[in-house]
């Protein structure tokens, strides 16, 4: 086990238990690094912080995993660790689709594990998750009775974490090649919902939405509804059901757009939607920017902006608030009067504070005035992390534009 002693002045943060260590934080490791491996973790003076896993090869140097002196983060940790964030989303609720475990904010660095009624889908963001998935896949399969599952590499962290992007494919019994149909379908809030292996974004579905969706809905009825970033269509399947109008579902990717209307069709033969919410859709493929640019005035009565994250990392923060602030600009000077702007950041280099800023001068710049009917966050099965503030990524307003 390596010894790893900080620097001193900078060991406070991690006392609190926030546990990412970077290179600038380590005064020296005992002996030199030769491997990923445990790392007991201990301040300038000498006294015990936390046991980590150091790799001088990951973005994330060191990852602190336990605060107790007793309790060494071995295998038999990371598996108990598997199960228990399992076993908390127990309340979780009318949805065959969930985070199982949320990273950093399940103290499993770089697991995101979601469940798709039996199959499991897992992005990897981090070298000490894809070390440890013999460790994490059996208690995974063991804690929900999946009988498949998926691994791939976040692309935004393959170079950082110096990892492959190859997708690999599980059951229970191991590794094995491909499936030959990885589609899955499944119902959440009564909806039902098909992905295949082919959709890059997320694991296929953005499961942190669910809340939000359900609240957006109850504000669609009779509304001319504008999904400004549709993905394959959640929040428009959400409208249709609460009885916009009409629906603009736009994306920059024409295949996302065409498995949208598949869902439409599909929950309209089920019942789900009533008949004839085909027609109340339609699709347009186009940038979010130049879409906004180009709509007449007064074209929705409700806009829906839930655009790719925008500022992946702290260097990044100024232009990202730019883009939100001029983002909800186009969208609050087109919004017909009184409309319902729903605008969303999945940034987790942004605060709340931040977003509400972006958007606060994006009302100033329009000439209206809002109100803030809602704010939002991500669902249960996504729990932030008070002693990491990046875990709380997702941050939403329901605002009323008044003009």
């Amino acid at each position: 086990m390596y010894e790893i002693r900080i620097k001193r002045k900078r060991e406070s943060i991690f006392l609190k238990h926030n546990s990412r260590v970077y290179s600038g934080a380590i005064e020296s490791c005992t002996p030199g690094f030769t491997e990923a491996g445990l790392a007991r973790v201990i301040s300038h003076d000498g006294i015990f912080i936390a046991y980590g896993w150091y790799d001088e090869m990951s973005w994330t140097t060191l990852h602190l995993l336990s605060w107790d002196e007793e309790t060494v983060p071995d295998d038999s940790w990371l598996r108990l660790a598997v199960l228990s964030s399992v076993a908390r989303r127990a309340s979780v609720s009318n949805t065959q689709a969930m985070r199982l475990v949320h990273g950093e904010a399940d103290f499993i660095p770089g697991l995101a594990a979601d469940i798709y009624l039996d199959t499991l889908r897992i992005i990897i963001s981090a070298r000490y998750a894809n070390d440890k998935l013999d460790v994490l896949l059996p208690a995974l399969f063991e804690a929900t009775g999946a009988r498949r599952a998926s691994v791939s590499v976040d692309a935004a962290y393959a170079r950082l974490e110096h990892l492959g992007q190859r997708r690999r494919f599980f059951t229970p019994g191991g590794e094995c090649g491909p499936f030959d149909d990885e589609s899955v379908r499944f119902s959440e809030s009564g909806i039902w919902y098909e992905i295949g292996g082919g959709i890059s974004q997320k694991s296929g579905f953005y499961c942190d939405q669910r809340d939000n969706r359900n609240i957006v809905e109850s504000y669609a009825a009779g509304r001319r509804v504008l999904d400004a970033c549709s993905f394959t269509g959640a929040f428009s399947l959400h409208c249709l059901r609460g009885g916009a109008a009409s629906v603009l579902a736009a994306d920059s990717s024409e295949s996302v757009l065409r498995h949208l209307l598949f869902q439409v069709n599909l929950n309209e033969d089920l019942g789900v939607l009533a008949q004839g919410s085909r027609g109340r859709i339609t699709t347009r493929r186009d940038d979010v920017f130049s879409l906004l640019r180009s709509i007449d005035e007064g074209s929705f009565d409700l806009i829906i902006l839930d655009p790719p994250k925008l500022a992946p990392k702290k260097s990044v923060q100024e232009n990202a608030l730019t883009g939100y602030k001029d983002l909800n600009l186009l969208a609050m000077r087109k919004i017909a009067p009184g409309g319902i702007l729903a605008t969303f950041s999945c940034s987790g280099a942004l605060t709340m504070a931040d977003f509400r800023m972006a958007v606060a001068y994006a009302a100033a710049d329009a000439g209206v005035d809002v109100q803030i009917l809602h704010q939002l966050g991500a669902g249960e099965d996504h729990p932030v992390r008070l002693s990491l503030p990046e875990t709380e990524y997702l941050k939403g307003l329901v605002l009323r534009i008044v003009k």
